[in-house]
């Protein structure tokens, strides 16, 4: 069969996408990220779109001269439809349509979360790898999203747990926000982390049934410590800064863990797979890596590139579906929320 040329495009949240996969090998991922969010400690939803208008043509063009073939070598365009910010959205949403329209190109839509598992499928010439075995569990957790997804194949997710009021990745980013720490918070936690003692501190560990998560317990026990001792000792968070982010990143993955070590009990499956912008996280990636010993896992760890989101995971979820003519119309409509 004819190889397949996918230009994929992702505006879900704050970085504008865009990438060319030949059939499942990666021949280019631009990204570019939106800065003037720091600022404001946060993704303001209107400043995302404007930018967003401004970096998809310069993205797009990018992402195809690096992958070195014209518009008119591509077989279809695929884009997110959500989940995301409805205004992010449709921006890639518009361009994918008035693009595919110019070209007479088949269009399909791609289910943000979907493309964060399905990263896992994306080929990258001298890193090749082994593609996950089905069924098998991936984590997903990222700064909107924290969810434990049976994967039965390319086509068919079901979410098994989630969590009912914050995700991992917020939790990350407003206790950073405590610690005095800029937007986003995740990366520099994990950094401090390093240097601090993971038992220094002792946070709330919400008892929630089944598989369904909880952080925002932990966060209300981290404001609640941090406010105790700032009013014995006004320099306790510079004093203590690097011990707070290792504590609380142990607990967050704890929390995560133990959920995906029950998943994998009651499924009895051990092929498990971490997907979403918290699974750079080295502390979570470390505690896979040693519960995986234990407990005889083949696990999958996405290359950091393919964590935040990005375009080329939006372009294997097309490609499957560019496999099975699942295209979509002109009418297609953004949603800013949905499952899996």
């Amino acid at each position: 069969m004819k190889s397949a040329y996918i230009l994929g495009i992702e505006s879900s949240c704050d970085d504008t996408s865009a990438a060319v996969l030949k059939d499942r090998s990666l021949l280019s991922n631009v990204i570019a990220s939106q800065k003037i969010h720091k600022a404001y400690g946060g993704v303001v939803p209107e400043l995302a779109s404007r930018a967003h208008e401004q970096n998809i043509v310069p993205v797009v063009d990018q992402a195809l001269k690096q992958a070195g073939i014209s518009k008119k070598d591509l077989s279809a365009i695929a884009f997110t439809l959500g989940p995301g910010l409805m205004g992010s959205l449709l921006v890639g949403t518009s361009f994918a349509k008035g693009l595919a329209l110019a070209l007479n190109l088949p269009l399909i839509q791609v289910n943000h979360l979907q493309g964060h598992v399905l990263a896992h499928f994306i080929q990258v010439e001298g890193k090749e790898k082994p593609d996950p075995n089905f069924p098998f569990i991936c984590l997903l957790v990222s700064g909107g999203n924290s969810q434990l997804v049976l994967v039965h194949s390319v086509r068919e997710m079901e979410i098994i747990g989630q969590t009912i009021d914050d995700a991992a990745g917020e939790a990350f980013d407003k206790c950073g926000k405590m610690l005095g720490l800029d937007y986003p918070a995740g990366p520099q936690i994990d950094r401090l982390a390093t240097s601090g003692n993971p038992a220094a501190f002792r946070f709330s560990k919400p008892q929630i049934p089944g598989l369904d998560y909880s952080f925002s317990g932990l966060k209300t026990s981290f404001l609640y410590r941090l406010r105790d001792e700032m009013a014995v000792n006004k320099t306790f968070i510079r004093d203590h800064r690097a011990d707070l982010c290792a504590s609380l990143q142990a607990t967050i993955v704890d929390i995560l863990m133990d959920k995906l070590i029950k998943a994998s009990k009651d499924l009895n499956i051990k092929e498990i797979a971490l997907s979403g912008g918290v699974s750079a996280n080295s502390g979570l990636r470390r505690a896979v890596e040693e519960i995986a010993l234990l407990k005889g896992w083949t696990i999958h760890l996405p290359p950091l590139s393919f964590t935040t989101d990005n375009a080329a995971m939006i372009a294997v979820g097309g490609y499957y579906k560019f496999l099975d003519r699942d295209f979509c119309g002109m009418d297609a409509a953004p949603y800013s929320r949905v499952g899996i």
